[in-house]
Protein backbone atom coordinates (compact mmCIF):
# COMPACT_ATOMS: atom_id res chain seq x y z
CA UNK A 1 0.00 0.00 0.00
CA UNK A 2 0.80 3.62 -0.75
CA UNK A 3 -0.72 7.01 0.49
CA UNK A 4 -0.43 10.52 0.51
CA UNK A 5 -1.92 12.79 3.16
CA UNK A 6 -5.22 12.24 1.92
CA UNK A 7 -5.61 9.63 -0.66
CA UNK A 8 -4.50 5.51 -0.04
CA UNK A 9 -3.85 2.70 -3.00
CA UNK A 10 -2.36 -0.45 -3.77
CA UNK A 11 0.06 -0.52 -6.48
CA UNK A 12 -1.36 -4.17 -7.71
CA UNK A 13 -4.61 -1.76 -8.37
CA UNK A 14 -2.54 -0.42 -11.62
CA UNK A 15 -4.51 1.26 -14.62
CA UNK A 16 -1.66 1.97 -16.51
CA UNK A 17 2.18 2.72 -17.37
CA UNK A 18 4.36 4.80 -19.39
CA UNK A 19 8.02 5.84 -19.22
CA UNK A 20 8.35 8.08 -16.36
CA UNK A 21 4.89 7.43 -14.73
CA UNK A 22 2.25 5.28 -13.49
CA UNK A 23 -1.42 5.49 -12.97
CA UNK A 24 -3.36 3.37 -9.92
CA UNK A 25 -6.88 3.58 -8.96
CA UNK A 26 -6.98 5.13 -5.26
CA UNK A 27 -9.58 6.14 -2.62
CA UNK A 28 -10.15 9.32 -0.31
CA UNK A 29 -9.12 8.83 2.67
CA UNK A 30 -12.07 10.01 4.12
CA UNK A 31 -14.96 10.07 1.89
CA UNK A 32 -14.21 6.43 -0.13
CA UNK A 33 -14.53 8.69 -3.14
CA UNK A 34 -12.66 6.42 -6.18
CA UNK A 35 -9.70 8.72 -8.06
CA UNK A 36 -6.69 7.93 -10.01
CA UNK A 37 -3.11 8.84 -8.65
CA UNK A 38 -0.46 9.63 -10.92
CA UNK A 39 2.59 8.81 -9.71
CA UNK A 40 5.92 9.80 -11.02
CA UNK A 41 9.11 7.56 -11.12
CA UNK A 42 12.90 7.86 -10.65
CA UNK A 43 13.54 8.62 -14.17
CA UNK A 44 10.58 11.29 -14.09
CA UNK A 45 13.01 13.24 -12.17
CA UNK A 46 16.11 13.10 -14.48
CA UNK A 47 13.85 15.51 -16.60
CA UNK A 48 14.66 19.60 -16.99
CA UNK A 49 12.56 21.22 -13.31
CA UNK A 50 10.45 23.00 -15.72
CA UNK A 51 9.43 19.95 -17.72
CA UNK A 52 8.27 17.79 -14.70
CA UNK A 53 6.45 21.15 -13.46
CA UNK A 54 4.86 21.31 -17.17
CA UNK A 55 1.95 18.88 -16.40
CA UNK A 56 0.89 20.17 -13.33
CA UNK A 57 0.79 24.23 -14.60
CA UNK A 58 -1.27 22.64 -17.42
CA UNK A 59 -4.18 20.54 -15.69
CA UNK A 60 -3.86 23.02 -13.21
CA UNK A 61 -4.88 25.99 -16.08
CA UNK A 62 -7.39 23.16 -17.94
CA UNK A 63 -11.00 22.80 -16.97
CA UNK A 64 -13.40 21.38 -19.31
CA UNK A 65 -15.81 18.32 -19.17
CA UNK A 66 -13.81 16.70 -21.58
CA UNK A 67 -10.64 16.88 -20.23
CA UNK A 68 -9.63 14.60 -16.90
CA UNK A 69 -9.85 16.80 -14.01
CA UNK A 70 -7.06 17.81 -11.44
CA UNK A 71 -7.98 17.51 -8.14
CA UNK A 72 -4.74 18.03 -6.02
CA UNK A 73 -0.98 17.37 -6.49
CA UNK A 74 -0.01 15.31 -2.90
CA UNK A 75 3.65 13.68 -1.51
CA UNK A 76 4.33 10.28 -0.90
CA UNK A 77 4.71 10.30 2.61
CA UNK A 78 8.01 7.89 2.63
CA UNK A 79 9.64 9.16 -0.68
CA UNK A 80 8.17 12.31 -1.47
CA UNK A 81 7.39 11.43 -5.00
CA UNK A 82 4.62 14.04 -6.60
CA UNK A 83 1.76 12.23 -7.26
CA UNK A 84 -1.35 14.03 -9.49
CA UNK A 85 -5.08 13.23 -7.78
CA UNK A 86 -6.81 12.94 -10.85
CA UNK A 87 -10.57 12.08 -11.82
CA UNK A 88 -11.40 8.21 -12.61
CA UNK A 89 -12.53 7.08 -15.44
CA UNK A 90 -14.44 3.98 -14.90
CA UNK A 91 -14.53 2.75 -17.54
CA UNK A 92 -10.76 2.46 -19.12
CA UNK A 93 -9.62 4.15 -22.37
CA UNK A 94 -10.36 4.60 -26.05
CA UNK A 95 -8.08 1.70 -26.51
CA UNK A 96 -9.54 -0.67 -24.20
CA UNK A 97 -12.55 -0.10 -26.03
CA UNK A 98 -10.80 -0.59 -29.78
CA UNK A 99 -9.58 -3.78 -28.19
CA UNK A 100 -13.00 -5.69 -27.09
CA UNK A 101 -13.61 -8.10 -30.66
CA UNK A 102 -17.10 -6.48 -30.62
CA UNK A 103 -15.05 -3.27 -32.32
CA UNK A 104 -12.59 -4.96 -34.54
CA UNK A 105 -13.87 -3.56 -37.36
CA UNK A 106 -14.55 -0.24 -35.61
CA UNK A 107 -17.01 1.52 -33.68
CA UNK A 108 -20.64 2.15 -34.07
CA UNK A 109 -21.92 5.09 -35.57
CA UNK A 110 -23.86 6.22 -32.34
CA UNK A 111 -20.69 5.58 -30.60
CA UNK A 112 -18.08 7.32 -32.85
CA UNK A 113 -20.19 10.51 -32.96
CA UNK A 114 -20.02 10.39 -29.30
CA UNK A 115 -16.09 10.02 -29.78
CA UNK A 116 -15.69 12.95 -32.43
CA UNK A 117 -17.71 15.33 -30.41
CA UNK A 118 -15.62 14.80 -27.12
CA UNK A 119 -12.29 14.91 -28.69
CA UNK A 120 -13.22 17.93 -30.29
CA UNK A 121 -14.57 19.92 -27.64
CA UNK A 122 -11.35 18.90 -25.51
CA UNK A 123 -8.79 19.98 -28.45
CA UNK A 124 -11.02 23.02 -28.81
CA UNK A 125 -10.67 24.40 -24.82
CA UNK A 126 -7.10 23.32 -25.08
CA UNK A 127 -6.51 25.84 -28.50
CA UNK A 128 -8.51 28.41 -26.34
CA UNK A 129 -5.55 28.06 -24.35
CA UNK A 130 -3.03 27.71 -26.19
CA UNK A 131 -1.80 24.35 -25.72
CA UNK A 132 -0.19 21.22 -27.79
CA UNK A 133 -1.06 18.45 -26.34
CA UNK A 134 1.52 16.31 -28.78
CA UNK A 135 0.62 12.61 -27.82
CA UNK A 136 -2.85 12.03 -28.95
CA UNK A 137 -3.76 8.39 -29.51
CA UNK A 138 -6.74 6.03 -28.30
CA UNK A 139 -5.15 5.21 -24.94
CA UNK A 140 -4.84 9.06 -23.99
CA UNK A 141 -8.62 9.41 -24.46
CA UNK A 142 -10.13 7.97 -20.85
CA UNK A 143 -14.35 6.77 -21.13
CA UNK A 144 -16.74 6.85 -18.34
CA UNK A 145 -20.30 6.06 -18.44
CA UNK A 146 -22.73 9.03 -17.56
CA UNK A 147 -25.84 8.87 -15.44
CA UNK A 148 -27.87 8.33 -18.80
CA UNK A 149 -26.36 5.42 -19.84
CA UNK A 150 -24.18 7.51 -22.58
CA UNK A 151 -20.34 7.35 -23.29
CA UNK A 152 -18.24 10.45 -21.93
CA UNK A 153 -14.87 10.42 -23.41
CA UNK A 154 -11.90 12.92 -21.71
CA UNK A 155 -8.05 13.67 -23.27
CA UNK A 156 -5.47 12.96 -20.57
CA UNK A 157 -1.91 12.24 -20.15
CA UNK A 158 -0.52 15.91 -20.31
CA UNK A 159 3.13 15.46 -19.47
CA UNK A 160 4.11 15.66 -23.00
CA UNK A 161 1.36 18.96 -23.17
CA UNK A 162 3.25 22.63 -23.92
CA UNK A 163 2.09 26.02 -24.60
CA UNK A 164 1.97 26.86 -28.41
CA UNK A 165 -0.38 29.36 -30.61
CA UNK A 166 -1.34 28.82 -34.07
CA UNK A 167 2.03 30.40 -35.45
CA UNK A 168 4.63 29.37 -33.15
CA UNK A 169 7.22 26.02 -33.94
CA UNK A 170 8.69 23.33 -31.12
CA UNK A 171 11.97 21.43 -31.46
CA UNK A 172 11.44 18.68 -29.27
CA UNK A 173 10.04 14.90 -29.80
CA UNK A 174 7.33 13.53 -27.77
CA UNK A 175 4.19 11.15 -29.10
CA UNK A 176 3.82 7.20 -29.68
CA UNK A 177 4.83 5.85 -33.08
CA UNK A 178 1.71 4.96 -34.90
CA UNK A 179 0.27 8.53 -34.42
CA UNK A 180 3.59 10.27 -34.85
CA UNK A 181 3.38 12.67 -37.48
CA UNK A 182 6.02 12.10 -40.00
CA UNK A 183 8.88 15.05 -39.73
CA UNK A 184 8.60 13.99 -36.08
CA UNK A 185 8.52 10.20 -36.66
CA UNK A 186 11.79 11.42 -38.86
CA UNK A 187 13.63 12.67 -35.86
CA UNK A 188 12.29 10.60 -33.28
CA UNK A 189 11.77 7.01 -34.46
CA UNK A 190 14.33 6.91 -37.30
CA UNK A 191 16.94 9.35 -35.42
CA UNK A 192 17.36 11.27 -38.43
CA UNK A 193 18.60 14.43 -38.05
CA UNK A 194 16.83 17.01 -39.31
CA UNK A 195 16.38 20.79 -38.19
CA UNK A 196 12.27 20.97 -39.17
CA UNK A 197 10.04 22.66 -36.83
CA UNK A 198 6.54 21.46 -35.72
CA UNK A 199 3.53 23.18 -35.17
CA UNK A 200 0.20 22.73 -33.67
CA UNK A 201 -0.86 20.79 -36.69
CA UNK A 202 1.17 17.77 -35.14
CA UNK A 203 -1.83 17.17 -32.96
CA UNK A 204 -3.93 17.07 -36.25
CA UNK A 205 -2.43 14.29 -37.89
CA UNK A 206 -2.54 11.97 -34.34
CA UNK A 207 -6.30 12.78 -34.29
CA UNK A 208 -6.73 11.74 -37.87
CA UNK A 209 -4.83 8.87 -36.99
CA UNK A 210 -7.13 8.35 -33.87
CA UNK A 211 -10.61 8.78 -35.76
CA UNK A 212 -9.48 6.37 -38.61
CA UNK A 213 -8.61 3.96 -35.83
CA UNK A 214 -11.80 4.66 -33.87
CA UNK A 215 -13.64 4.11 -36.99
CA UNK A 216 -12.61 0.94 -38.72
CA UNK A 217 -10.53 -1.00 -35.89
CA UNK A 218 -7.33 -0.55 -37.77
CA UNK A 219 -4.41 1.82 -38.34
CA UNK A 220 -4.45 3.45 -41.50
CA UNK A 221 -0.86 3.36 -42.03
CA UNK A 222 0.25 -0.70 -42.03
CA UNK A 223 3.43 -1.64 -43.67
CA UNK A 224 3.81 -5.20 -44.08
CA UNK A 225 4.50 -6.87 -40.88
CA UNK A 226 3.86 -3.99 -38.22
CA UNK A 227 4.10 -0.26 -38.03
CA UNK A 228 7.03 -1.51 -35.47
CA UNK A 229 8.71 -3.78 -37.49
CA UNK A 230 9.09 -1.91 -40.55
CA UNK A 231 10.07 1.31 -39.22
CA UNK A 232 11.17 2.84 -43.09
CA UNK A 233 8.75 1.52 -44.88
CA UNK A 234 6.51 2.87 -42.27
CA UNK A 235 8.12 6.39 -42.68
CA UNK A 236 7.51 6.22 -46.49
CA UNK A 237 3.76 5.53 -46.78
CA UNK A 238 3.19 8.37 -44.86
CA UNK A 239 5.40 10.98 -46.54
CA UNK A 240 4.39 9.57 -49.98
CA UNK A 241 0.68 9.31 -49.42
CA UNK A 242 -1.20 10.42 -52.75
CA UNK A 243 -3.01 13.82 -51.51
CA UNK A 244 -6.48 13.06 -50.50
CA UNK A 245 -5.60 9.17 -49.56
CA UNK A 246 -6.60 8.48 -46.12
CA UNK A 247 -5.11 4.94 -45.87
CA UNK A 248 -2.21 2.58 -47.41
CA UNK A 249 -1.30 -0.85 -46.70
CA UNK A 250 1.65 -3.16 -47.72
CA UNK A 251 0.73 -6.62 -48.06
CA UNK A 252 3.77 -8.38 -48.98
CA UNK A 253 7.17 -7.91 -47.89
CA UNK A 254 8.62 -5.38 -50.71
CA UNK A 255 5.17 -5.34 -52.35
CA UNK A 256 3.82 -1.95 -53.55
CA UNK A 257 0.95 -0.24 -51.37
CA UNK A 258 -1.81 -0.13 -51.82
CA UNK A 259 -3.83 3.48 -51.68
CA UNK A 260 -7.45 4.25 -50.46
CA UNK A 261 -9.85 7.02 -50.64
CA UNK A 262 -12.38 5.56 -48.70
CA UNK A 263 -13.20 3.86 -45.76
CA UNK A 264 -13.43 -0.03 -45.60
CA UNK A 265 -16.55 -1.53 -46.63
CA UNK A 266 -16.26 -3.62 -43.22
CA UNK A 267 -16.69 0.15 -41.22
CA UNK A 268 -19.92 0.30 -39.44
CA UNK A 269 -20.49 3.91 -40.37
CA UNK A 270 -22.86 4.98 -42.94
CA UNK A 271 -22.20 6.12 -46.15
CA UNK A 272 -23.93 9.51 -45.30
CA UNK A 273 -21.27 10.02 -42.67
CA UNK A 274 -18.37 8.42 -44.49
CA UNK A 275 -19.50 11.16 -47.12
CA UNK A 276 -18.99 13.87 -44.14
CA UNK A 277 -15.69 12.43 -42.22
CA UNK A 278 -13.58 11.24 -45.19
CA UNK A 279 -12.44 15.17 -46.29
CA UNK A 280 -12.04 15.78 -42.94
CA UNK A 281 -9.29 13.12 -42.47
CA UNK A 282 -7.57 13.50 -46.12
CA UNK A 283 -6.85 17.35 -45.01
CA UNK A 284 -5.51 16.42 -41.54
CA UNK A 285 -3.54 13.32 -42.53
CA UNK A 286 -1.32 15.73 -44.76
CA UNK A 287 2.10 15.44 -44.37
CA UNK A 288 3.31 18.96 -45.51
CA UNK A 289 2.62 21.15 -42.98
CA UNK A 290 1.32 24.27 -45.09
CA UNK A 291 -1.35 22.14 -47.00
CA UNK A 292 -2.91 20.42 -44.18
CA UNK A 293 -5.69 22.80 -42.72
CA UNK A 294 -4.97 24.64 -39.48
CA UNK A 295 -7.28 24.45 -36.23
CA UNK A 296 -9.81 27.10 -37.42
CA UNK A 297 -10.63 24.62 -40.62
CA UNK A 298 -10.79 21.42 -38.34
CA UNK A 299 -13.00 22.96 -36.00
CA UNK A 300 -15.18 24.45 -39.06
CA UNK A 301 -15.25 20.74 -40.35
CA UNK A 302 -16.10 18.59 -37.05
CA UNK A 303 -18.59 21.23 -36.09
CA UNK A 304 -20.41 21.03 -39.42
CA UNK A 305 -20.51 16.92 -38.80
CA UNK A 306 -21.83 17.57 -35.38
CA UNK A 307 -24.33 19.78 -36.29
CA UNK A 308 -26.38 18.03 -38.88
CA UNK A 309 -29.28 15.72 -38.21
CA UNK A 310 -29.87 12.66 -39.41
CA UNK A 311 -33.05 10.98 -41.51
CA UNK A 312 -33.00 7.65 -41.87
CA UNK A 313 -34.54 6.06 -45.64
CA UNK A 314 -34.97 2.62 -46.94
CA UNK A 315 -35.02 2.42 -50.10
CA UNK A 316 -37.49 -0.34 -51.54
CA UNK A 317 -36.58 -1.27 -54.73
CA UNK A 318 -33.09 -1.60 -54.22
CA UNK A 319 -33.74 -3.07 -50.58
CA UNK A 320 -30.82 -0.61 -48.78
CA UNK A 321 -30.80 1.20 -45.58
CA UNK A 322 -29.35 5.30 -45.71
CA UNK A 323 -28.66 7.78 -43.33
CA UNK A 324 -29.06 11.46 -44.65
CA UNK A 325 -26.74 13.78 -42.79
CA UNK A 326 -28.29 17.48 -43.81
CA UNK A 327 -28.48 20.46 -41.75
CA UNK A 328 -31.68 21.30 -39.61
CA UNK A 329 -32.86 24.27 -41.65
CA UNK A 330 -31.89 22.42 -45.15
CA UNK A 331 -35.19 22.23 -46.96
CA UNK A 332 -36.86 19.32 -48.49
CA UNK A 333 -35.07 20.06 -52.26
CA UNK A 334 -31.73 19.67 -50.38
CA UNK A 335 -32.79 16.45 -48.97
CA UNK A 336 -34.02 14.61 -51.60
CA UNK A 337 -30.17 16.09 -53.91
CA UNK A 338 -28.94 14.11 -50.83
CA UNK A 339 -30.99 11.08 -51.00
CA UNK A 340 -30.54 11.26 -55.07
CA UNK A 341 -26.33 11.32 -54.19
CA UNK A 342 -27.15 7.82 -52.26
CA UNK A 343 -29.23 5.99 -54.43
CA UNK A 344 -29.28 7.48 -58.26
CA UNK A 345 -33.19 8.07 -57.95
CA UNK A 346 -34.00 11.38 -59.43
CA UNK A 347 -35.73 13.86 -57.26
CA UNK A 348 -39.15 13.89 -58.95
CA UNK A 349 -38.79 10.13 -58.85
CA UNK A 350 -38.80 9.97 -55.21
CA UNK A 351 -42.32 9.19 -52.95
CA UNK A 352 -41.81 8.21 -49.79
CA UNK A 353 -44.28 6.38 -46.52
CA UNK A 354 -44.25 6.40 -43.36
CA UNK A 355 -45.58 4.89 -40.78
CA UNK A 356 -48.04 2.87 -43.36
CA UNK A 357 -49.01 6.32 -45.32
CA UNK A 358 -47.99 8.12 -47.65
CA UNK A 359 -46.08 10.94 -46.75
CA UNK A 360 -45.80 14.11 -48.75
CA UNK A 361 -42.93 16.43 -48.47
CA UNK A 362 -43.51 20.29 -48.89
CA UNK A 363 -40.79 22.03 -50.83
CA UNK A 364 -40.46 24.35 -48.70
CA UNK A 365 -40.25 22.17 -45.49
CA UNK A 366 -37.36 22.69 -43.35
CA UNK A 367 -35.40 19.28 -42.24
CA UNK A 368 -36.30 19.81 -38.66
CA UNK A 369 -39.99 19.16 -39.42
CA UNK A 370 -39.72 16.32 -40.62
CA UNK A 371 -41.39 12.86 -39.18
CA UNK A 372 -38.15 11.78 -36.69
CA UNK A 373 -36.97 8.54 -38.09
CA UNK A 374 -34.78 5.66 -36.59
CA UNK A 375 -32.74 2.98 -38.16
CA UNK A 376 -35.77 0.58 -37.81
CA UNK A 377 -38.61 3.01 -38.44
CA UNK A 378 -37.42 5.02 -41.70
CA UNK A 379 -38.62 6.96 -44.60
CA UNK A 380 -39.61 4.27 -46.76
CA UNK A 381 -38.30 5.28 -50.55
CA UNK A 382 -40.60 4.20 -54.02
CA UNK A 383 -39.17 5.01 -56.97
CA UNK A 384 -41.60 6.28 -59.82
CA UNK A 385 -40.03 5.43 -62.67
CA UNK A 386 -40.25 3.42 -64.84
CA UNK A 387 -36.43 2.40 -65.64
CA UNK A 388 -36.26 -0.80 -62.90
CA UNK A 389 -33.70 -0.23 -60.03
CA UNK A 390 -30.91 -1.71 -59.48
CA UNK A 391 -30.85 -3.56 -56.30
CA UNK A 392 -27.98 -2.31 -53.72
CA UNK A 393 -28.80 -4.49 -50.58
CA UNK A 394 -26.62 -4.58 -47.81
CA UNK A 395 -22.92 -4.17 -48.78
CA UNK A 396 -20.45 -6.30 -46.82
CA UNK A 397 -17.45 -7.62 -46.99
CA UNK A 398 -17.88 -11.88 -46.26
CA UNK A 399 -16.94 -12.49 -42.52
CA UNK A 400 -15.60 -16.07 -43.40
CA UNK A 401 -12.24 -13.41 -44.93
CA UNK A 402 -11.17 -12.35 -41.48
CA UNK A 403 -11.60 -15.83 -39.48
CA UNK A 404 -7.11 -16.26 -38.88
CA UNK A 405 -5.40 -19.29 -39.87
CA UNK A 406 -5.02 -21.60 -37.21
CA UNK A 407 -1.20 -22.51 -36.31
CA UNK A 408 -0.95 -26.47 -36.19
CA UNK A 409 1.58 -26.38 -32.85
CA UNK A 410 -0.28 -25.10 -29.47
CA UNK A 411 0.90 -21.76 -28.88
CA UNK A 412 -1.35 -19.57 -26.05
CA UNK A 413 -0.42 -16.53 -27.00
CA UNK A 414 -0.98 -16.79 -31.04
CA UNK A 415 -4.31 -18.86 -30.07
CA UNK A 416 -5.39 -15.99 -27.65
CA UNK A 417 -5.02 -14.08 -30.81
CA UNK A 418 -6.46 -15.94 -32.95
CA UNK A 419 -9.15 -16.50 -31.01
CA UNK A 420 -9.93 -12.92 -30.69
CA UNK A 421 -9.66 -12.22 -34.35
CA UNK A 422 -12.63 -15.02 -34.51
CA UNK A 423 -14.68 -12.94 -31.97
CA UNK A 424 -14.26 -9.75 -33.54
CA UNK A 425 -15.39 -11.72 -37.08
CA UNK A 426 -18.29 -13.67 -35.40
CA UNK A 427 -19.51 -10.06 -34.00
CA UNK A 428 -19.12 -8.92 -38.13
CA UNK A 429 -21.00 -11.96 -39.13
CA UNK A 430 -23.96 -11.30 -36.73
CA UNK A 431 -24.42 -7.63 -37.48
CA UNK A 432 -24.11 -8.75 -41.26
CA UNK A 433 -26.97 -11.69 -40.34
CA UNK A 434 -28.97 -8.67 -38.03
CA UNK A 435 -28.46 -5.97 -41.10
CA UNK A 436 -30.15 -8.45 -44.06
CA UNK A 437 -33.01 -9.43 -41.12
CA UNK A 438 -33.83 -5.97 -41.33
CA UNK A 439 -33.36 -5.35 -44.63
CA UNK A 440 -35.83 -7.98 -45.13
CA UNK A 441 -38.55 -6.85 -42.29
CA UNK A 442 -38.25 -3.20 -43.85
CA UNK A 443 -39.00 -4.71 -47.66
CA UNK A 444 -42.03 -6.76 -46.58
CA UNK A 445 -43.14 -4.22 -44.21
CA UNK A 446 -43.03 -1.64 -47.20
CA UNK A 447 -44.53 -3.68 -49.96
CA UNK A 448 -47.43 -4.06 -47.29
CA UNK A 449 -47.33 -0.70 -47.07
CA UNK A 450 -47.80 0.22 -50.93
CA UNK A 451 -50.10 -2.50 -51.49
CA UNK A 452 -52.28 -1.12 -48.82
CA UNK A 453 -52.00 2.41 -50.59
CA UNK A 454 -52.62 0.01 -53.93
CA UNK A 455 -55.78 -1.16 -52.44
CA UNK A 456 -56.73 2.11 -51.28
CA UNK A 457 -56.04 3.63 -54.98
CA UNK A 458 -58.00 0.29 -56.36
CA UNK A 459 -61.21 1.69 -54.11
CA UNK A 460 -61.05 5.03 -55.29
CA UNK A 461 -61.04 4.02 -58.63
CA UNK A 462 -63.84 1.63 -58.30
CA UNK A 463 -66.06 4.47 -56.43
CA UNK A 464 -64.98 6.82 -59.01
CA UNK A 465 -66.43 4.08 -61.37
CA UNK A 466 -69.72 3.63 -59.72
CA UNK A 467 -70.18 7.86 -60.37
CA UNK A 468 -69.62 7.16 -64.01
CA UNK A 469 -71.51 4.45 -64.45
CA UNK A 470 -74.23 6.56 -62.83
CA UNK A 471 -73.79 9.30 -65.09
CA UNK A 472 -73.48 7.05 -68.28
CA UNK A 473 -76.99 6.18 -66.90
CA UNK A 474 -78.43 9.23 -66.94
CA UNK A 475 -76.96 9.83 -70.20
CA UNK A 476 -78.04 7.11 -71.68
CA UNK A 477 -81.82 7.49 -70.49
CA UNK A 478 -81.19 11.22 -72.04
CA UNK A 479 -80.40 10.05 -75.28
CA UNK A 480 -83.47 7.93 -74.98
CA UNK A 481 -86.13 10.11 -73.85
CA UNK A 482 -84.42 12.70 -76.38
CA UNK A 483 -84.57 10.03 -79.37
CA UNK A 484 -88.16 9.95 -78.48
CA UNK A 485 -89.01 13.04 -78.10
CA UNK A 486 -87.02 13.46 -82.18
CA UNK A 487 -89.76 11.11 -83.23
CA UNK A 488 -92.46 12.66 -81.97
CA UNK A 489 -92.51 16.02 -83.70
CA UNK A 490 -93.13 15.97 -87.70
CA UNK A 491 -91.12 14.45 -89.36
CA UNK A 492 -89.75 12.63 -86.55
CA UNK A 493 -89.78 9.23 -87.97
CA UNK A 494 -86.64 10.31 -89.02
CA UNK A 495 -83.71 9.75 -86.74
CA UNK A 496 -81.99 13.18 -86.09
CA UNK A 497 -78.62 13.46 -87.10
CA UNK A 498 -75.96 11.95 -84.42
CA UNK A 499 -78.31 10.52 -81.75
CA UNK A 500 -77.03 6.92 -83.37
CA UNK A 501 -73.37 8.12 -83.18
CA UNK A 502 -73.99 9.06 -79.01
CA UNK A 503 -75.36 5.86 -78.79
CA UNK A 504 -72.56 4.10 -80.18
CA UNK A 505 -70.57 5.67 -78.25
CA UNK A 506 -72.08 5.50 -74.83
CA UNK A 507 -72.55 1.81 -75.33
CA UNK A 508 -68.75 2.12 -76.03
CA UNK A 509 -67.94 4.06 -72.26
CA UNK A 510 -70.16 1.51 -70.60
CA UNK A 511 -68.14 -1.56 -72.08
CA UNK A 512 -64.92 0.56 -71.03
CA UNK A 513 -65.82 0.78 -67.28
CA UNK A 514 -66.96 -2.69 -67.73
CA UNK A 515 -63.52 -3.61 -68.77
CA UNK A 516 -62.02 -1.30 -66.03
CA UNK A 517 -64.00 -2.59 -63.17
CA UNK A 518 -62.77 -6.15 -64.25
CA UNK A 519 -59.27 -5.27 -64.37
CA UNK A 520 -59.41 -3.60 -60.93
CA UNK A 521 -61.10 -6.65 -59.74
CA UNK A 522 -58.01 -8.69 -61.03
CA UNK A 523 -55.23 -6.51 -59.93
CA UNK A 524 -56.83 -6.19 -56.76
CA UNK A 525 -56.93 -10.32 -56.63
CA UNK A 526 -53.23 -10.12 -57.60
CA UNK A 527 -52.46 -7.52 -54.83
CA UNK A 528 -54.28 -9.81 -52.61
CA UNK A 529 -51.81 -13.23 -53.75
CA UNK A 530 -49.09 -10.91 -53.54
CA UNK A 531 -50.11 -9.63 -49.84
CA UNK A 532 -50.91 -13.37 -48.44
CA UNK A 533 -47.07 -14.64 -49.93
CA UNK A 534 -45.30 -11.38 -48.03
CA UNK A 535 -47.61 -12.60 -44.71
CA UNK A 536 -46.39 -16.19 -45.09
CA UNK A 537 -42.59 -14.53 -46.06
CA UNK A 538 -42.91 -12.47 -42.48
CA UNK A 539 -44.20 -15.71 -40.83
CA UNK A 540 -40.81 -17.73 -41.86
CA UNK A 541 -38.78 -14.77 -41.09
CA UNK A 542 -40.45 -14.80 -37.47
CA UNK A 543 -39.77 -18.69 -37.21
CA UNK A 544 -36.06 -18.44 -38.35
CA UNK A 545 -33.45 -19.34 -35.75
CA UNK A 546 -30.39 -18.22 -37.43
CA UNK A 547 -29.88 -14.89 -35.32
CA UNK A 548 -30.28 -16.73 -32.48
CA UNK A 549 -27.75 -19.42 -33.28
CA UNK A 550 -25.00 -17.39 -34.38
CA UNK A 551 -26.07 -15.45 -30.79
CA UNK A 552 -25.15 -18.94 -29.09
CA UNK A 553 -22.07 -19.38 -30.92
CA UNK A 554 -20.61 -16.34 -30.29
CA UNK A 555 -21.66 -16.46 -26.66
CA UNK A 556 -19.58 -19.94 -26.89
CA UNK A 557 -17.00 -18.30 -28.45
CA UNK A 558 -16.38 -15.77 -26.43
CA UNK A 559 -16.16 -17.68 -23.33
CA UNK A 560 -13.55 -20.20 -25.37
CA UNK A 561 -11.83 -16.33 -25.73
CA UNK A 562 -11.85 -15.48 -22.21
CA UNK A 563 -10.53 -19.07 -21.36
CA UNK A 564 -7.38 -18.27 -23.74
CA UNK A 565 -6.73 -14.77 -22.46
CA UNK A 566 -6.55 -16.13 -18.86
CA UNK A 567 -4.53 -18.89 -20.11
CA UNK A 568 -2.02 -16.35 -21.53
CA UNK A 569 -2.12 -14.08 -18.50
CA UNK A 570 -0.98 -17.29 -16.00
CA UNK A 571 1.68 -18.07 -18.60
CA UNK A 572 2.96 -14.24 -18.50
CA UNK A 573 2.92 -14.63 -14.85
CA UNK A 574 4.55 -18.60 -14.97
CA UNK A 575 7.17 -16.32 -17.08
CA UNK A 576 7.80 -13.22 -14.69
CA UNK A 577 7.89 -15.75 -11.88
CA UNK A 578 10.85 -18.16 -13.31
CA UNK A 579 12.84 -14.97 -14.70
CA UNK A 580 12.68 -13.89 -10.91
CA UNK A 581 13.75 -18.04 -10.20
CA UNK A 582 16.78 -17.47 -12.50
CA UNK A 583 17.41 -14.13 -11.65
CA UNK A 584 17.81 -15.21 -7.89
CA UNK A 585 19.60 -18.32 -8.92
CA UNK A 586 22.54 -16.64 -10.37
CA UNK A 587 22.61 -13.81 -7.57
CA UNK A 588 22.77 -16.91 -5.24
CA UNK A 589 25.66 -18.74 -6.83
CA UNK A 590 27.57 -15.27 -7.17
CA UNK A 591 27.31 -15.06 -3.37
CA UNK A 592 24.64 -12.49 -3.32
CA UNK A 593 21.55 -12.79 -0.98
CA UNK A 594 18.72 -13.24 -3.32
CA UNK A 595 15.14 -11.04 -3.00
CA UNK A 596 12.18 -12.71 -2.04
CA UNK A 597 10.33 -13.35 -5.33
CA UNK A 598 6.65 -11.89 -5.45
CA UNK A 599 4.53 -11.60 -8.65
Amino acid sequence: MQSTPNYLWSTEDLLGQGATASVYKARNKKSGELVAVKVFNNASYLRPHEVQMREFEMLRKLNHKNIVKLFAVEETGSSKQKVLVMEYCSSGSLLNVLEDPANAFGLAESEFLIVLQCVVAGMNHLRENGVVHRDIKPGNIMRLVGEDGQSIYKLTDFGAARELEDDEKFVSVYGTEEYLHPDVYERAVLRKPQQKAFGVTVDLWSIGVTFYHAATGSLPFVPFGGPRRNKEIMYKITTEKPPGAIAGIQRQENGNIEWSYELPVTCRLSTGLKDQLIPVLANILEVDQEKCWGFDQFFAGTNDILHRIVVDVFSLQQASSHRIYIHSYNTTAKFLDAVFKQTNIAPHHQEYFFEGHLYELDPNLQAHNFCRTTESSPLTLLSTSEQPEDVLGVRYRDPALDFPKLVPRVDVVADCSAAKSAVGAAHQTLRVGQALRRGRELLARGLQWVIGNLRSECCRILEQRRGAQAVLACLQLTQGKTLVLFQAVPGGSRDPAGVDVLETRLQRVDQELSQCSHSVFDFQGALDGILAELLKDRQQVHEDKSIQQMEWCLEKMQGIYKQFKKARTCLSEWSVTCDLQLNNSIIERLGGAAPTPSV
